[in-house]
């Protein structure tokens, strides 16, 4: 698939360490233009995690190649800008959170706060983990109504509708910033709109930036009448009984100061990708309000939804496979009662966009995996000329699979065509108050 001319390379800007250039296809291995199924997964050994593999032996997935150079991703000028200038500047404090050199917690950061990264550094994982947050909240406060749809081998089994709302203080551009007497990093509320039995049910966070103060979050259960505080290790257990759970957001949104982080090495894994996104075709339209919509492609985006797909239902229908370099990392819960012993995340070493997060129960065995694709930011201009940045995607997949009951649960879908995937909004500051989940449970 032919990509547009690259806006700019970014290798030299951002001086990601080790990353100079794209992982090798050799003539006799997987090249862009091939089919990545049954007929050809060997190719694949050892370019993928082994239960993602397992799925294109056995024919479950079937996804294109496509090219994406290492040197091509559409930096928003002031990303790039602030990770140069945080070249050298900030630290792992004790308790794992980012300090400037001098010891002291920064009130803001944009950009990447650890633009080099040497994978011999005791901290490397930290500071990766922290690179994959600070790219995910540039993009800013976001409202996505989206089907949360359980999907067995036969096809899907339930459907709910949820409107999730998310609300960021760190990392987003400075004209973006809002007042923060809480000293929060993020608020995030989620309300249940469909079907009638879950209509009502909503769960609100708060993430504070103190890296000893745990998350607090309630519930609102239609059934009991009134909202509860819940423990933040609940965060980590599947919503609404689902395979998917609060913890895996874009593609991980615990609290990082809550684990253990160890890097485990850097390898080159094919990722899914948004093969329209590297085409830089995403269309967005530009509120009333304010803040951008996405305007997505009437396509099947998973397997359920084509009649005449032939892998498994939950499978990613439209996306596409791109090599990768990727670091490793893994994740260990210091709170005895999370629901996963062990996690491993592969992490981009370039966009720091997560591809695949494996899920251990305390005792070593695999239980789910959290599948999520890629994009690049696109530049889109209001009515009255000013510049913003968006997620440029054309599709969305957001795939937990439970490896023991050989099924998932997917999101990422709009509701309807017309639902918005919406950024860069403004809310009200009462909106993620725990008032607000009695007003969406009546």
């Amino acid at each position: 698939m032919r990509l547009i001319r690259r806006m700019w390379a970014i290798m030299s800007a951002i001086g990601v360490v080790g990353v100079v250039a794209g992982p090798a296809l050799s003539a006799e291995e997987l090249k862009p233009g091939m089919i990545l199924n049954q007929q050809t997964w060997q190719m694949a050994e050892g370019m993928l995690p082994p239960e993602i593999l397992k799925h294109y032996r056995e024919g479950d997935y079937i996804n294109p190649i496509v090219a994406w150079p290492l040197d091509y991703f559409v930096w928003p000028e002031d990303f790039a800008a602030g990770s140069k200038a945080n070249e050298g500047k900030y630290d792992i404090g004790d308790k794992g959170q980012v300090i400037e050199k001098g010891g002291a917690q920064p009130s803001y950061i944009i950009g990447f706060p650890f633009p080099t990264i040497d994978e011999n550094d005791p901290k490397a994982a930290q500071k990766v983990i922290w690179n994959f947050f600070y790219r995910t909240w540039y993009f800013g406060n976001a409202k996505n109504e989206s089907q949360v749809n359980w999907v067995n081998r036969k096809g899907l089994e339930r459907r709910t509708d949820v409107e999730a709302s998310f609300r960021y203080f760190d990392g987003v551009p400075a004209e973006d910033r809002e007042d923060n007497p809480l000293n929060l990093l993020n608020q995030f509320l989620t309300v249940v709109k469909t079907p009638v039995d879950l209509n009502g049910t909503a769960a609100l966070s708060w993430r504070y930036r103190d890296p000893a103060q745990r998350d607090s979050s309630w519930s609102f259960v239609p059934a009991l009448r009134r909202v509860r505080a819940v423990s933040p290790a609940n965060r980590s257990d599947g919503f609404l009984g689902s395979d998917m759970s609060q913890d895996d957001g874009p593609f991980f949104d615990g609290k990082a100061e809550d684990f253990e982080w160890k890097l485990k090495g850097v390898k080159n894994i094919l990722r899914l990708v948004d093969p329209l996104s590297l085409e830089a075709k995403g269309e967005f339209e530009f509120l009333p309000g304010g803040g951008w919509r996405a305007q997505w492609p009437d396509l099947p985006f998973i397997g359920y939804m084509d009649d005449k797909w032939q892998g498994v239902p939950w499978a990613s229908a439209t996306g596409a496979l791109a090599l990768r370099p990727h670091w490793v990392l893994e994740a260990v819960p210091k709170d005895k009662y999370y629901l996963y012993g062990k996690m491993e995340l592969y992490v981009d070493q370039v966009t720091y966009q997560g591809s695949w997060n494996s899920k251990y129960s305390w005792k070593g065995e695999l239980l789910n995996t959290y599948q999520v694709m890629a994009f690049i930011p696109k530049q889109v201009n209001r009515p009255d000329g000013k510049k913003d940045w968006v997620q440029g995607s054309s599709m969305a997949f957001q795939c937990a699979e439970n490896i023991k009951r050989d099924q998932a649960t997917v999101a990422g879908i709009k509701s309807s065509p017309r639902s918005g995937f919406d950024s860069k909004l403004t809310f009200d500051n009462n909106f993620f108050e725990m008032s607000t989940l009695n007003r969406f449970g009546k």
